[in-house]
Parts: C-alpha cells; structure tokens; sequence
C-alpha cells in the first residue's frame, strides 16, 4: 500500500517508521529542510521537501496511485486542505486527518474527510475509562455506515432500572448489543431481558442519536419534564402604555369642589394674605 505523509514532524516521523515496518511504501512530505534531512538520515530517501497543500507537490509525490494520505501538521487548516486537495483533486480513496481542535471534527467529516484523529478526544476516553464521569464513552467509529459503538452506564436512579428491553424508549435506529453486569458473563440482551443498576450496556446507534439515548437509558424520575402549572402557562397581559397620540386632561376642578374650597377658605380664621384664597376671588 502506497501511503503518504503531509507533516514530518514527531507524529509523522515515528507513523513513517512504523508504517515502514510493516512493509509499506511511504512517502513524507515537509517544508522544513532540517526535517527532511533528520529523516533521510534516519528512515532512508523517503521525504520530499515541499507544501503538501498545493497541487504541484502532491502530484510530484504520486499522489494519483496513492491508496492513503495522513495529514499530520501541527495546523488543522493544512491538514484540511491537504486531504481535500488528496481526495477530490487526485481521487486518493482514504483520507486521514490530525485534527488538534476537537470542535473542527464534526466540520472534516462534512468536507469529506474519511477519519478524523483527535488527541485530546483520544485522551479523554482514556480518562473516562479509569474515572467514569459520563454515562456515556465512545468505543467505535463506524464512519462508514455512519454509526458508533458506545457503552452507557445505568446509575441506580434511572427510571429504566427494573424495565424490559422491549419497554425501554430507544430513539430510532439504536440497537442494545450487549449487556455487563458485575460479577456475571457478558450477555446478549433479549427483548424480555430485565436492566438493573450498574449495568454496562454496549449499543449500537447513529451520531445524531447520541444524547437521545443518554437521556432514555439515565435519566431520572425527579429529571423528567414537569408541564408547568396552568398560572405559569397563561400569557402575560400587555401593558398599556400611554400614546403619544392621546391628548392629556387638564386639571379642571368641578363646580361643587369648587364651591366646597371657597367655603372652607371663607371659614378659616385667616390673619394674614392666602394665595390660594387670592387665586379663587380673582376667578
């Protein structure tokens, strides 16, 4: 198999040896000179100086009867368009990317790259694996068939705990393959199959379906969604504000107030000038 390497740096140094050990024909491709003259001198005259971005230096390299390119730059633009210029320009079959920003994979999976390579996904699994701090670890990647292979975890407070297999709410187009249970055989689960706490399930479903199954195999009865009760339900009442449009009263007193004041100042033993008293004599 015909393989080429964009990228000689650490990662592409020991994946060229390794791949040389097992009887490959590979080919390196990096810009820096010093990189390439380390690995003529340790691998043998397999580097090629140059970008493995532009179109020239890969169809130098061969890429045309290439069964495999692997891009591993430090940069995830360049690992993106090597192997997009690989695939669609010279119709490289298989496309492999190093992708540093786990946020980009989803992107390189839509723009045509075969497999994507994430360390910090890699070391995550590895994590959960020692430290289970999510129900649900990656196991598989069927890329292909657009499927993956994950193992939830029932904790002990999930509704499905004591639920049959054939009860259970499985989002479309999951299936239940196998079944852990502590101090007992791996076992094929049947529809009639009873899950308990703890238990270890290996399921089969597609990407889109991921959170879908997490939250039917563990979520709890207090996690349901409550409806709301009917005072939280009823749409707010609009404000009236005022218009702009709408001319404002002017202060007119009534007759009879009028008259009711104009006796009350009368009566009140005044011995000195009133304004308010001055005001209603003049009207």
């Amino acid at each position: 198999m015909y393989i080429i390497v964009v990228g000689g740096g650490r990662i592409g140094f020991y994946l060229a040896r390794s791949l040389l050990a097992e009887g490959h024909e590979v080919l390196v491709i990096e810009k820096d000179p010093r990189k390439c003259e380390h690995i003529t001198e340790e691998l043998g005259s397999i580097a090629l100086r140059g970008d493995g971005c532009e179109v020239a230096t890969l169809e130098v390299a061969g890429t045309g009867r290439a069964d495999m390119l692997i891009a591993v730059t430090d940069g995830d633009e360049d690992n993106l368009v090597a192997c997009q210029v690989a695939k669609y320009r010279f119709g490289v079959r298989k496309t492999v990317a190093r992708v540093a920003n786990p946020k980009l994979v989803p992107l390189f999976q839509k723009l045509g790259v075969d497999c994507t390579v994430s360390s910090t996904i890699l070391i995550m699994e590895h994590i959960e694996q020692e430290v289970p701090t999510h129900p649900l670890m990656h196991l598989l990647t069927l890329s292909e068939a657009n499927l993956e292979i994950v193992e939830v975890r029932i904790p002990q407070e999930a509704r499905v705990v004591g639920l049959k297999i054939k009860d259970l709410p499985l989002p479309s187009g999951t299936t239940l393959s196998l079944l852990i249970r502590a101090q007992q055989r791996p076992q094929i689960p049947t529809p009639d199959t009873v899950l308990q706490a703890e238990d270890q399930v290996v399921a089969v479903t597609r990407p889109d379906q991921e959170e879908a199954l997490t939250r039917a195999l563990t979520e709890g009865e207090d996690q349901r969604p409550r409806r709301s009760p009917s005072w939280a339900r009823r749409a707010p009442s609009p404000r009236r504000l005022p218009s702009s449009t709408t001319p404002r009263r002017s202060w007119c007193p009534s007759p009879a107030s009028r008259q009711w004041r104009r006796r009350w100042i009368q009566a009140w033993p005044m011995r000195g000038w009133c304004p308010l008293r001055t005001a209603l004599r003049a009207r």
